[in-house]
């Protein structure tokens, strides 16, 4: 854990998601040139690849490690490595430190301002994997569509409820997401027909990317949680909530949930979020043994949706929040998703997502979709321009920022994952 009083030389606002405590992963290309690797600083961008052709690793990290095109060889070499390339990061970068600082060609050719990069999916994501974890979500969708009985299924409080996704459309911040089209069944004895999605939603979650990974046959206990998750990131699970209630029963969600994912483009570590990990919510029944553990696993992440609708955008009308709420809600944790994940002796890759599920909390204006935001429809939000929404219209973005803050830590953020929603290609 850094120092909190520690500041760098490269300029960094007071209000950054990314100071020196933070120092995220992310690929990034620039000019059109070749994917490379990079930690975010402040509004700027350290390019690993370069610091690695400038000998500044040499001592810490294969070069060949760093100068990949994805994050995927990192996240395999572990935490021993994770740990000694960010203490050399911060040797780097901090105030005191005369290597670059007072070295404007070296500087110059290793810091590179985020606004002349592109950001990209930061690994080669193999397997994508999406829990169902938060209580009150879990409760909002089970009186939605089983009202007067119990809003969770039998098994909800026994282990951590998932499905496997499509990891060919997951994409980073800014991509567009096309309207889906699938089969939509009537409420009344009208035959299923094929068209856009009407009941299009968001899910507002946050990832874990895997690290080495395990061997096929052998699980990953809580006790080696840490030394699996390479970091995390903002995800945006779209659902076509209308595909999804006709398709789902009885095998689970196929092409309401798989045609667009969205992530945010930096990875932010364990360590940078050490300050603000806290005990998660108590569970009744107690767990089973392997979904037990020691210690604190639920992090204090504070998370905010906005919404800006294509005529909030041409009247230069500010986007209108319309959920706030945190990952410590979560029910079921990182550790303990993959301790279940892998009981079954599943082989975990380096790279690999593992989405939380939407987070919901207590308050109508915390839940996390559109779904309970609007109790499907029949509560439409209005917004600060007169506009409602039940569901999403062409045209909106949706923004999702995640940030933590506590006194006597530095602000660690994740930035952003946004996306604008297309019409359908009929």
């Amino acid at each position: 854990m850094i120092d909190p009083s520690l500041t760098s030389w490269v300029p960094v606002a007071a209000d950054s998601d990314f100071p020196i405590q933070n120092l995220p992963y992310g690929v990034f290309s620039r000019n059109g040139g070749e994917p490379r690797i990079g930690v975010a600083i402040g509004d700027d961008v350290l390019d690993l690849h370069a610091c690695a052709s400038a000998a500044l690793f040499d001592a810490t990290v294969e070069a060949t490690i760093v100068q990949s095109s994805t994050l995927n060889a990192l996240a395999a070499a572990g935490s021993k490595t994770w740990s000694a390339l960010r203490s050399r990061i911060v040797a780097l970068l901090r105030a005191d430190a005369s290597e670059l600082r007072d070295d404007p060609a070296k500087r110059l050719a290793v810091v590179v301002p985020s606004r002349e990069v592109t950001m990209r999916v930061p690994v080669d994501i193999g397997d994508y994997v999406d829990f169902y974890s938060s209580l009150e979500h879990a409760t909002n969708l089970g009186k939605i569509f089983r009202p007067g009985g119990d809003p969770l299924m039998p098994n909800w409080r026994w282990l951590p409820v998932g499905y496997h996704g499509r990891s060919s459309t997951i994409v980073v911040d800014g991509t567009p997401v096309v309207r889906p089209i699938g089969q939509r069944k009537p409420p009344d004895a009208a035959p299923p027909s094929v068209g856009p999605s009407r009941l299009l939603d968001i899910e507002l979650e946050i990832g874990f990317i895997t690290g080495p990974g395990n061997a096929m046959g052998t699980p990953i206990a809580i006790a080696d949680a840490r030394e699996h998750i390479f970091g995390l990131v903002l995800v945006n699970d779209w659902s076509a909530r209308d595909i999804q209630a006709w398709e789902y029963q009885p095998l689970g969600p196929f092409l309401g949930k798989s045609f667009a994912t969205s992530i945010s483009p930096w990875i932010v570590t364990l360590e940078a979020l050490e300050p603000f990990r806290v005990a998660g919510p108590a569970q009744e029944p107690p767990p089973l043994a392997y979904l037990r553990g020691d210690g604190a696993w639920n992090y204090d992440v504070a998370l905010e949706v906005a919404l800006e609708t294509q005529a909030m955008r041409a009247g230069g009308e500010a986007p209108a929040v319309v959920s706030a709420s945190n990952f410590r809600h979560m029910y079921w944790n990182m550790a303990q998703q993959l301790a279940h994940a892998t009981i079954n002796g599943t082989a975990t890759r380096p790279g690999d997502l593992y989405a939380s599920g939407t987070i919901s909390g207590e308050r109508p204006d915390s839940y996390g979709s559109f779904i309970e935001l609007t109790w499907r429809a029949t509560k439409p939000l209005s917004l600060p321009n007169g506009e409602t929404r039940g569901f999403l219209e062409d045209g909106d973005r949706v923004t999702i920022r995640g940030f933590c803050e506590r006194p006597g830590a530095r602000r660690i953020g994740f930035g952003q994952v946004s996306g604008t929603i297309l019409p359908a290609r009929e």
